[in-house]
């Protein structure tokens, strides 16, 4: 039985909110994005290593074995509180919903510290100047700071496509992405950034700057 990857519920919310409080109580910002960020290591050792992921989410392995594993895996590896709260949720029968439980704490995160996670798919690579111009202008356009990621889709047969947290961007944006990304081959350089400036402020004047 593999990890269950579905859109936080309101137990996950709970759970999430919480493991937030408790982060936050120890030590504020910097230890609750410790704590995410041990949650999506975990995760990603999950998602890489099948036999990890069915270990657990198992309903065959006994929960306090999976415990006393839990405890030998992480301690000293993760902080107390991620390897408490990986043992409550599974003396509880949680560990399964995982992601959508981690998934729910960035939110909290992202709402608590000004921040929003961006999400650009393009067939090819876009360059670091392209991504740096992108991630300010939507956090100029937004009045948050931007974590970008940037993906490649081969599949894609071209233009752009934008997710903002879990908003899909109008199809308006995603053409003006796309145009860019046509610049970035053919221009380059200054005039790039500049075209990638009016992917999010359309009425801005070309000229300035």
């Amino acid at each position: 039985m593999p990890l269950i990857e579905t859109q936080p519920d309101e137990v996950a919310q709970t759970y999430a909110s919480s493991l937030f409080e408790l982060a936050m109580a120890k030590g504020g910002q910097s230890a609750a994005e410790e704590t995410l960020g041990e949650l999506q290591d975990i995760l990603e050792i999950a998602r890489a290593d099948k036999r990890f992921s069915e270990f657990l989410s198992s309903l065959v392995v006994p929960a306090g074995a999976r415990g006393d594993a839990l405890s030998r895996i992480f301690d000293g590896r993760a902080s107390d509180l991620t390897v408490r709260f990986l043992r409550i949720l599974n003396d509880k029968g949680r560990l399964s919903h995982l992601p959508a439980i981690t998934q729910a704490f960035d939110e909290k995160a992202q709402a608590a510290f000004g921040r929003v996670e961006v999400d650009v798919y393009t067939a090819e690579p876009l360059d670091d100047a392209a991504k740096g111009v992108m991630r300010q202008k939507i956090a100029d356009k937004l009045g948050k700071e931007v974590v970008l990621h940037a993906y490649t889709d081969p599949s894609m047969l071209g233009g752009v496509k934008l997710r903002v947290g879990d908003q899909l961007i109008d199809d308006s944006l995603a053409t003006q992405l796309r145009r860019v990304r046509d610049k970035l081959i053919v221009e380059g350089g200054p005039k790039v950034r500049s075209r990638a400036g009016e992917m999010i402020d359309p009425n801005a004047d070309p000229a300035a700057g």
